[in-house]
């Protein structure tokens, strides 16, 4: 893969991690406290719900959950057929998780705020599988420090590889990067959420995920498997 192609593919994965920032804005915001793309966080919740916490739906953090695991096995049943071209599999991936939130889209717009009973838990399915095939596309294409979800190993690996615990500092930009994006989709997203209306936070991922798929086509375009070796 050449180097230019190499950093498209790390500047989509970027992006692909600002819509998880929105997203989940979206889903803790306005979905009554429930992540859809961070799992850790749905674990927690559900031990802090079983204590009896009453602001806490374990039925919300276990309904995300085996949502977010379906995407994922979809995700994997997608690597398994498309994996061997990494540009069109992250197409593939970003495309179906595009079509979900679009979905999910339709039913903020028409759903009534506050989102209670089976539109809330239809935003959270939806979302959940968006989410779950995202990180599954994201984990086949192994592309070091660009998750798109999880960053407590990206914060940990810039503090133990920095070089005052005497590491080589790899990758510091790509992690660096990967932080503010997370940062900059959440930012966002709760913005649109509690300055205007969730349906906003999902368009703004709707079309940041919309932009992702067709750069994505764009550029798997008459190229080989081998042209998309995973960067270091």
């Amino acid at each position: 893969m050449d180097k230019a192609r190499a950093q498209r593919l790390v500047r989509l994965l970027v992006g692909m991690t600002v819509v998880t920032g929105l997203v989940d804005a979206v889903s803790y915001l306005a979905l009554d406290r429930v992540f859809v793309a961070n799992m850790t966080g749905n674990v927690v919740f559900l031990g802090f719900a079983w204590a009896g916490d009453a602001s806490l739906s374990a039925a919300a953090s276990l309904l995300a959950l085996a949502a977010f695991l379906l995407g994922a096995l979809a995700g994997g049943e997608l690597a398994a057929r498309s994996g061997a071209h990494r540009g069109r599999h992250l197409t593939a991936g970003s495309g179906a998780a595009l079509v979900l939130l679009v979905a999910a889209l339709a039913v903020a717009v028409a759903g009534r705020q506050p989102y209670a009973g089976g539109s809330r838990y239809a935003l959270v399915v939806l979302l959940a599988i968006a989410m779950g095939l995202q990180n599954a596309t994201a984990r086949a294409l192994g592309v070091p420090d660009a998750t798109t979800t999880v960053l407590t190993l990206t914060l940990t690996g810039l503090a133990a590889d920095s070089r005052l615990a005497a590491g080589a500092n790899p990758r510091v930009l790509r992690r660096v990067t990967s932080v503010l994006a997370m940062l900059a989709g959440a930012l966002v997203g709760a913005l649109l959420v509690l300055q205007a209306n969730p349906a906003w936070a999902l368009t703004a991922a709707a079309l940041m995920l919309g932009a992702i798929v067709t750069i994505s086509a764009t550029l798997s375009r008459g190229t080989a498997p081998a042209d998309w070796k995973t960067p270091g």
